[in-house]
């Protein structure tokens, strides 16, 4: 796996891999377990493909009750588990490990009850993040957040990343929507974090868990809350001279206090690969494209629509096109939704980015994109959710020239330096898996990264879940000066700990 620093298989647990295999399938029986070369291919990497690795074995349960005895079992016998959703991933948060269990969920794929007195949906993992939409649209429902993969990602993919997408900015992360989960830790002990309630009391462990990486416990259930449809929404295509021009109307927008349902920005090499693909209408002769998306009572959104226009203009605009009818809202969207598989067609390979930064910083974080771009000598496609700050680089290469996959993994090692250097964050959606593993420390101390592993010492203290992953190195709970774990006890278990 290129030069990508993993833990070291743990001689014992290969050894034994026959063993282990036909106990997962006393455990998960019938079609549940695959150990197979050429079966596990399907598993080897998620959607950061520059990494891949076949994992111990493959085991996909169908019951609570399954998913607890496999993570039981692995917890009594010190086997590393790695979670995994759908597999789209782009951190490589869900890459599997030579001697380690990847547990799958896509099986656990039912809508388990709607709600829409209380507006909630309770799901079960493998239910996709469009799946929610689909089970309520019928009666004027929709869930809000909406990755571009929104078709194939999981729900609980989404938690394990706290996910967002182009309407986040006005409706929130997958944090912000999701009310409650069912999990199982590490010790196969099941437990319930918040519900269909509001807020719970005590301490805030389901934030914890939304957007834990799989590192503290799998999720089996998850409890949403839903919205209903606006009355109006209208999208604006905004086309700018520069990039600079078009992050500016972005701060200026929401300096004017406007919170718009979305607003992406293209720009042009992004602009011409969607258009190609799509066919959106697009307008070709600028360097960068808004989109604008309005949302709410129909005499308030025509308002919004003429003080975006005016901040446009005021901002050098040469084009403003505005939605006259739902579906060419929705085709708007539609070249945006498509910009990272359209750009695929411009370039053998692109290494995805995702950093975020404060918006007054984005001219910066964009001219300093550029520099790198001429340094490197690789294209750079922008795509971004430019309401929040997260930005999405597609840093373009070539995997069959030597030693390009290195340079797109420097560039975009810069890129994300910088954000934090601007006041970012190495990840807004995406995650830290490995990509980001080893920059944690520019933006986190020792101290930090110490206090961030005492929770995932509560969760495992025996580092068994997704091992690798998040921390820059690895390091036993023993360690930190807090606990000292034997056999997977503390000592004097029986007493009382606060």
């Amino acid at each position: 796996m290129s030069g990508l620093a993993m833990p070291k298989p743990d001689d014992a647990t290969m050894r034994r891999r026959d063993e282990i295999i036909a106990d997962m399938r006393i455990i998960v029986p019938g079609e549940g377990v695959v150990d197979a070369t050429n079966q596990m291919r399907a598993f080897e990497s998620d959607g950061l493909t520059a990494y891949r690795q076949l994992p111990l074995v493959v085991v996909l349960p169908e019951t609570v009750a399954q998913v607890s005895r496999v993570l039981k079992y692995c917890n009594d016998r010190n086997i590393r588990v790695v979670p995994r959703g759908s597999g789209t991933s782009l951190s490589g948060g869900a890459l599997p490990l030579e001697d380690a269990v990847l547990l799958v969920m896509s099986r656990f794929n039912r809508i388990l009850a709607i709600d829409y007195p209380n507006r909630t949906v309770v799901a079960q993992p493998g239910v996709t993040n469009l799946g929610i939409t689909i089970a309520v649209e019928q009666e004027g429902f929709y869930y809000a957040p909406d990755p571009s993969s929104q078709i194939a990602c999981s729900i609980g993919g989404n938690v394990a990343e706290n996910s967002g997408g182009v309407h986040c900015l006005k409706y929130g992360l997958t944090a912000n929507n999701v009310l409650g989960i069912e999990m199982v830790l590490m010790n196969g002990e099941v437990v319930r974090l918040g519900g269909s309630h509001l807020d719970a009391e005590g301490y805030d462990l389901l934030g914890v868990m939304t957007g834990s990486e799989g590192l503290l416990g799998v999720v089996t259930e998850v409890t949403v809350r839903i919205l209903k449809r606006p009355e109006t929404a209208r999208a604006l295509l905004i086309g700018f001279p520069t990039s600079e021009q078009g992050g500016q109307c972005v701060a200026d927008i929401i300096g004017a206090g406007i919170i718009p349902g979305g607003m992406e920005m293209m720009d042009r090499p992004a602009i011409h690969a969607a258009e190609d693909f799509v066919h959106a209408g697009y307008p070709l002769d600028v360097e960068a494209l808004l989109i604008v998306e309005l949302d709410g009572p129909g005499v308030e959104v025509d308002h919004l629509i003429t003080e975006v226009e005016a901040i446009a203009i005021r901002n050098g605009s040469t084009t403003c096109r505005i939605s006259q009818s739902e579906q060419e809202r929705l085709t708007f969207w539609a070249g945006r939704k498509a910009a990272f598989p359209a750009v695929g067609r411009i370039s053998p390979d692109y290494y995805c980015m995702d950093g975020t930064i404060p918006r007054k910083e984005l001219p910066r974080v964009l001219a300093g994109m550029r520099e790198l771009s001429e340094k490197y000598g690789l294209g750079v496609a922008n795509v971004f959710h430019a309401g929040d700050g997260n930005l999405h680089p597609l840093i373009l290469y070539d995997a069959n020239v030597p030693g390009e996959l290195d340079k797109a993994e420097s560039f975009g090692a810069d890129i994300l330096r910088l954000c934090v250097k601007v006041g970012g964050v190495l990840t807004g959606e995406h995650g830290v898996g490995v990509e980001k593993r080893d920059l944690m420390p520019e933006m986190f101390n020792q101290a930090d990264l110490d206090q961030q592993m005492r929770v995932k010492c509560a969760f495992d203290p025996n580092h068994l879940l997704n091992p690798g992953k998040v921390f820059p190195q690895l390091r036993r709970c023993v360690e930190l000066g807090r606990m000292h774990v034997h056999r997977g006890q503390v000592a004097f278990p029986d007493i009382p700990r606060f």
